[in-house]
This record gives structure tokens, sequence and C-alpha cells, in this order.
């Protein structure tokens, strides 16, 4: 097969990387196995606003070509891009300077105790991470992807992949919106030390109150990153977009596993499955929030949603960011 193109060869759009990625997936889909780089596909995607899932899709199922792909993204982002946002991917992409200057300037989102508590406990809440408005709109928009009304219960159980909480929608203005959020963009940054922060496009979530018919699919107390040590520093989030009792289904994760995490993992047989375990014995607690709250948590806490036994279902977007550069280990346990 011909070589990628270089990672700085741009098409119509001025996007380095974009024709390599769009080029790796054909290469992909005709069977060739490819060297990959996941952090630089994440910010390439996440800062062109792409879902992962939904751009692989594509790419493979419809196969584009290049100016196809190219009016795609255009079209999840308006119609155009900003070319000041398209200067600082392309230098994220190449591994130069691409500190947002809007977040540099932005006072702090999260307080002294609030940083403590997080080196603490391993997950802090961002309080007012939205506005009520934006809470309320973005509620709605999800509701209304799934035909769903919280004045009528008969339709919280009717969606036909109701054996999973998330909901696919991933592209709508509300989203957007509350990913441009300068207060969720400086708290991450506070937290990763880093003024270089891409806000992941993900999907929003709905987890109705649990029924003789309905029960809690999970997930469950997991872990999305290799447990091989040492495991590296990530964050990740979700946004409460309704008021969320600790019994309606919250956020739970095992508070302070990540100062405990290496000694618990040394500490079990050779042969066993960390994944395996019974993590309920860890004593995980749920996270209770305002709508418009984001509650973040490091990447080395078992963590999860929980059974709703509220009357009223929960409702999310899953939603965090991530650095130019960070470390992902290359070993999966």
């Amino acid at each position: 097969m011909p070589p990628l193109p270089e990672v700085t060869e741009t098409t119509s759009l001025g996007v380095f990387f974009l024709k390599c990625y769009w080029a790796q997936a054909h290469a992909l889909r005709a069977g060739a196995l490819l060297p990959s780089d996941p952090v630089r596909e994440k910010t390439f995607l996440h800062g062109l606003g792409l879902g992962i899932g939904e751009t692989a899709q594509f790419l493979m199922h419809a196969s584009p070509s290049i100016e196809e792909f190219e009016q795609w993204i255009l079209a999840r982002n308006g119609g155009s891009l900003e070319p000041a946002h398209v200067a600082r991917l392309n230098a994220a992409l190449i591994g130069q300077d691409a500190s947002d200057p809007e977040i540099e300037s932005a006072p702090d989102a999260l307080s002294a105790e609030d940083l403590s508590h997080w080196e603490d406990q391993g997950y802090v809440v961002l309080r007012h991470a939205i506005t009520p408005e934006a809470s309320c709109a973005t509620a709605q928009a999800i509701l209304n992807s799934i035909n769903a009304d919280l004045r009528d219960p008969a339709t919280w159980y009717q969606r036909r992949d109701d054996a999973t909480i998330w909901v696919s929608l991933v592209h709508h203005s509300t989203l957007h919106t509350n990913r441009r959020s300068l207060r969720i963009r400086k708290a991450l940054a506070q937290l990763w030390r880093r003024n270089d922060i891409w806000i992941t496009v993900d999907r929003g979530g709905f987890n109705p109150p649990q029924t003789e018919r309905w029960r809690f699919p999970g997930p469950h107390l997991h872990w999305d990153v290799s447990l091989a040590p040492p495991v590296p520093f990530g964050v990740q989030g979700i946004l409460y977009l309704t008021d969320t009792a600790a019994h309606q289904g919250a956020f739970r994760c095992v508070s302070g596993f990540h100062r405990k995490l290496n000694h618990w993992l040394s500490a079990l047989p050779f042969d066993a499955n960390p994944r395996d375990q019974n993590l309920e014995t860890l004593g995980p607690v749920a996270i209770a929030g305002r709508a418009g709250d984001l509650v973040l948590w490091r990447e080395e806490l078992p963590h999860g949603a929980s059974p709703n036994l509220a009357s009223l279902p929960r409702i999310v977007q899953y939603i965090t960011g991530h650095p130019s550069q960070w470390e992902i280990n290359p070993v999966w346990r």
C-alpha cells in the first residue's frame, strides 16, 4: 500500500492529520493493520467536535472520499471552522503550544478546598458548571431524542436500546454549548495543570427508576483504563442535568482509591483479573448533585452508575477533557 500522508499534509479545510486519518481508515477497511497514535487521534477528533464512535462508523461503513469526509465534518460544525481554532488544533497535532487564551485568562473554577478534596478523595464536584437554563434545555433535548416525557412514566421504558442507560444523542446545540462552558474548561485545566484542553464529544444518559420489569443494566463499578501499573493520570466527568439524589441512580465511585490502587493490585493473586473482583466490598459512595453540577474523577477510581430507586429519571451528559498530549498505557490489564 502507498505510504500514509504526512501529519502536516492538509486538504481544503487546512487541518493537519485529516488526510492521514482518512487514509488510515481506508487502509484498515482494506484489511491493513497500521500503527496508531490514539492520543493524537482523540485530540484530532475532539478538536473538530467529532464523536469517536460516529466517525469510525462513517469512515468504515460509508467509505467516503476525502471531500465527502470534509463535508461531513463541516456539517457537524455548523458549516465552517474558525481559523483561530484550526491554528490551535494544528499546533496541538504537531506537539507545539496549543494553550487556550480564554482558559488562561479565566478565573479559577475550583477553589483551594476543591483541589484539596480532589487530591485526597480523587473526585470533585464543580457546582454550577452550567446554568439552570442550559441544564433544563439539555435534559429536554435528551428526552426528545428518546420520545420520553417526564410527566408520563410509561414513556420512560419504550426505548429500543433500553438495555443501556446511554443515549446516542451526540450533536445538539445544547450539548455543544455545555462543551464550551468556560467554567468546565477551566476546572479541567486546573486538574490537568495545563491550558491546552480539548473537550470530549460524548453522549447523554437516561437512567429511569427501576421497576419489576426494568432492572438497572449497569454500568456497575468498573475502570475504563488499563490497570497495568503505573496507571497514568486521567480525568472523567458526568454532568447532572436534573437534581439527582444519592438513591436516584447517582454516580458512584470508591473515593480515595487512587492512593490505594497499586497496593490493592499487588495484593491480588498472580493470575487474578482485577476486573473480576467484587468491587462492592471496596465501599463505593454515591455522589448526589444539583442540576448543572459536574462530577469529575480520577480514572484510577472504580466507578459506575447505580440503580435508580427514586421516582424520577436521572438525566446526564457525559463530558470531560484532556490536554493535547497525555500518557496512555500501551499494555492492557
